[in-house]
């Protein structure tokens, strides 16, 4: 959670009216990330201090305030170089307020300033040996002790390095994060870091770049492993193009940056990349075995317009009607249609070893679980492997055993969710098997997979994922298929799959003329207090994700629940004036939905259904319908879940809800 974006000039004339807008430009590509309260920091006219201007709420508000406080001409004089870092947050420690608000200062002479994602988990501890030494504290936050931390360590040790002191200052805080700081003692300097949160570099220059890496910097460490102050390096590690005119951009997300450049890097865990007179340098403060000896500067192929709105009134909505086309983006290049053949070649060489598991183990949070529920039961019939999905919030609590001879997939829209990353490292350590399903290039969960899937859903902003969700699913379809390709018993069920998969496309086209219908239905709905979603078997997973919707973009309590568990409990809430949703398809559960869809109308309750075009007998016990086409029983979720995201949005826009920024919750979960 929370937005980084910094900018650094060098020799690129830029007045810090302009620096501001390249900054206000950012937090609005990584305001998904978080929208309590936003902030900014560039140089004084007289490049002597530092001027930071915050705001609670949204970058709207960060950006009026900047145009009334940045009027004078002395801002509009164009400076060659200039180092500006700017924040969007989303509330861990402190209530969203001014104060609280990125960047934090050192000192009221604004020495050093930070912003920063993550939790430093040891802060309490900084604080208090901080406090002994005279430091008064302005916020609630945990970051502002990294700011004093740096303050300090400058004053103990005066020919420290900018770089060097932002160094010590990280050795001795624990948790995660990843950082930006800013010196008016070293002016036209920007140092900054990452440990288990994203953040990339990207670079802009005026031709092509001589290189495509950027050696490495490795510190003298010791065996301990405590925090400590190490030895200062004298070698030196350094990317300098070939002309001197150059400008940096530190972000969180590559959305952030891909209007000015698609020449990136993605730094690791415990990197520390420093500008210094236009020069980057990335120096790594512990060594492990299988470190590279350099940073890839990778090209980004995003396109500026896949994070444009473009004709819709919310991301969210885009995203749902770009479906059509994302779920061939998965599919393109793997599935040969012509010849029923699938090719995961980020999997490929795996798929032997993948064949001799004990078991395999679906591992995500939220969104990303559910996709691992709707494929479960067709992964089992497929590889006929046992099948284990966990929520990875849950599963470093329970000490789970993991073996040697297990698969683990960790499923992921970012590839940043902590809970999901923990447990990643936590199934290495016991030298599982580690498949990545992610759609963020670059990400952590993509660097420290064994190999991985990426889905290819493109961009997402909408905090509410969609496109992402119907992605993995075919990820995991096609791993059945792949996993099933040499057994003679199973090719009958696999040409089924596969004709249903080069149909779904114009399927999930037709499923969006249902949108005026399902705005009509929004409009009955949105004023109750509660929705109950109903099915079972293969369209469970969408009961649980479009109840997760409809709780997400609506704040109206919802609840999936399993047709065949309705008398179990659940029936005790049906009565005439309860909400309900029940998906009954022709599948192999018809019947057994049929039966709960009658104890339902029985009790004098009015449910809507979604269901197969052309079914009057299902029909005949619903209020309204609607009815989708008929396709394979293991890809009717995809379906399914469209009506629901339909709804959770229409029922927002009427409620009022912010849809692409819903209350409390930001997109990438970088925190546990």
């Amino acid at each position: 959670m929370c937005g980084i974006f910094a900018y650094l000039n060098y020799l690129t004339p830029k007045s810090r009216l302009e620096v501001l807008d390249l900054l206000v430009t950012g937090l609005k590509r990584l305001e998904y990330r978080g929208y309590d309260s936003t902030g900014v920091a560039i140089d004084s006219p007289d490049s002597k201090n530092i001027v930071m201007v915050k705001r609670t709420g949204k970058v709207k508000v960060l950006e009026d305030a900047i145009k009334e406080h940045f009027s004078g001409g002395e801002y509009s004089e164009p400076v060659m170089t200039h180092i500006g870092i700017a924040h969007t947050r989303w509330a861990t420690h402190g209530v969203p307020c001014e104060r609280n608000s990125h960047p934090h200062r050192s000192d009221e002479g604004n020495g050093f300033v930070v912003v920063h994602n993550g939790i430093i988990t040891n802060y309490n501890d900084v604080k208090t040996f901080l406090a002994k030494r005279g430091y008064e504290f302005e916020s609630d936050t945990d970051t502002e002790v990294f700011a004093k931390l740096v303050h300090h360590l400058w004053k103990t040790h005066p020919t420290y390095s900018f770089r060097e002191l932002v160094e010590q200052a990280i050795l001795q805080v624990e948790g995660a994060f990843a950082i930006a700081v800013k010196s008016k003692h070293f002016p036209g300097e920007c140092v900054a870091s990452r440990r288990s949160s994203p953040l990339l570099v990207a670079i802009k220059t005026k031709s092509r770049l001589a290189t495509d890496h950027i050696p490495i910097l490795y510190g003298k460490d010791t065996d301990s492993g405590k925090p400590q102050v190490l030895p200062r390096s004298d070698s030196t590690s350094e990317f300098m193009p070939e002309e001197k005119e150059v400008e940096y951009f530190f972000a969180s997300d590559a959305s952030a940056v891909i209007e000015h450049t698609n020449r990136v890097i993605y730094l690791e865990d415990d990197d520390v990349a420093a500008v210094r007179d236009g020069t980057l340098s990335i120096h790594r403060l512990k060594k492990s075995l299988d470190d590279p000896h350099a940073r890839e500067i990778t090209t980004l192929k995003m396109e500026i317009q896949q994070i444009m709105k473009g004709n819709y009134d919310y991301f969210m909505q885009k995203e749902i009607f770009e479906q059509p086309d994302s779920v061939v983006n998965t599919m393109r290049g793997r599935v040969r249609f012509d010849g029923n053949a699938i090719v995961l070649g980020g999997i490929k060489d795996y798929i032997p070893e993948i064949k001799r598991c004990r078991r395999l183990m679906l591992i995500g949070c939220g969104t990303s679980y559910h996709s691992a529920v709707a494929t479960r039961q067709l992964l089992e019939e497929l590889t006929e492997l046992p099948v284990i999905v966990e929520l990875a919030s849950d599963f470093l609590d329970r000490n789970t055993p993991i073996f040697r001879d297990d698969v683990c997939f960790f499923i992921s829209q970012s590839g940043e969710t902590a809970d999901t990353l923990m447990a990643l490292r936590y199934c290495k350590q016991r030298g599982a098997l580690i498949v990545g399903i992610t759609n963020t290039v670059g990400s952590s969960i993509c660097r420290e997979s064994h190999c991985g899937v990426h889905i290819n859903a493109g961009p997402e902003i909408g905090v509410a994922s969609t496109k992402a969700y119907t992605s993995q699913f075919i990820s995991l379809v096609m791993f059945a298929l792949v996993m099933s390709e040499d057994r003679l018993s199973l090719q009958q069920r696999r040409l089924e799959i596969l004709q249903a998969l080069s149909n779904l496309a114009d399927q999930i086209r037709k499923v969006l003329k249902l949108d005026s219908k399902v705005q009509e239905l929004a409009k009955d709905l949105y004023q109750h207090k509660s929705l109950l979603i109903m099915g079972r078997g293969y369209n469970f997973a969408t009961c649980l994700e479009g109840a997760l919707k409809v709780k997400e973009l609506t704040y109206m309590h919802s609840e999936g629940i399993m047709a065949g568990e309705l008398k179990h409990g659940p029936l005790a809430l049906v009565d005439d004036s309860m909400p309900v949703l029940m998906i009954v398809l022709r599948d192999p559960v018809y019947v057994k939905c049929m039966n709960a869809l009658q104890q339902v109308t029985s009790r004098k309750g009015c449910p809507v259904i979604i269901c197969e075009e052309g079914d009057e007998e299902t029909k005949a016990f619903s209020s309204r319908h609607l009815e989708i086409p008929r396709t394979v029983d293991c890809l009717q979720g995809i379906l399914t879940v469209i009506p629901m995201q339909l709804l959770s949005y229409h029922i927002a826009v009427l409620r009022g809800c912010d849809v692409d920024c819903p209350r409390n919750l930001a997109k990438s979960v970088t925190v546990e």
